[in-house]
């Protein structure tokens, strides 16, 4: 009987003990205040616009942009930022349109120029890019086989008109 009567204290402690937890997070839920939401500031500040990159000096190398944005309430409207052209020959290009260019194409003969292809991939600032560019370079020199080693050969020229004379001679 003793036994019966320290499990029904047991029982007894252990539920005052969860009904005082339970009452306690009430408690404390109600007396916590909701925050207000934080304001959202919306600026009137517009996005950045940009100039071309202009060299420092020359028409390639180091250089720098003009920024602008308008607003009311903006703290910064005007800001430059420094930028590179490349000295070579994607300078045309400027330094906000970058391409990914395919390999150089054959020589032809006709032009002595050779072409590749570039896609644009990305436009920097906004800048106004074309989607898809082609560039030409010359050829270079062409090279002609080299004879190994020492040979006794008559000149190209002198085996055209051999066998030209040949053929001619065969004609009727």
């Amino acid at each position: 009987m003793q036994q019966q009567q320290q499990q029904r204290r047991m029982f007894t402690a252990t539920l005052l003990a969860f009904i005082f937890i339970l009452a306690a997070m009430g408690t404390t839920e109600a007396g916590k205040k909701e925050k207000p939401e934080k304001k959202v500031k919306k600026s009137d500040c517009g996005e950045w616009q940009w100039s071309v990159c202009v060299p420092t000096s020359g028409d390639c190398g180091l250089g720098t942009r003009e920024g602008t944005r308008t607003g009311a309430e903006c703290k910064q409207t005007m800001k430059t930022q420094r930028c590179k052209i490349p000295c070579n020959w994607k300078k045309q290009f400027g330094a906000e349109c970058k391409y990914q260019f395919q390999a150089w194409g054959e020589c032809d003969l006709n032009t002595a120029l050779k072409t590749r292809t570039g896609n644009l991939k990305r436009a920097l600032h906004n800048a106004d890019c074309q989607k898809i560019v082609t560039i030409s370079k010359p050829c270079g020199k062409l090279t002609k086989p080299k004879p190994q080693g020492t040979t006794h050969l008559l000149p190209v020229m002198h085996y055209s008109i051999y066998i030209q004379s040949l053929l001619e001679s065969q004609m009727p």
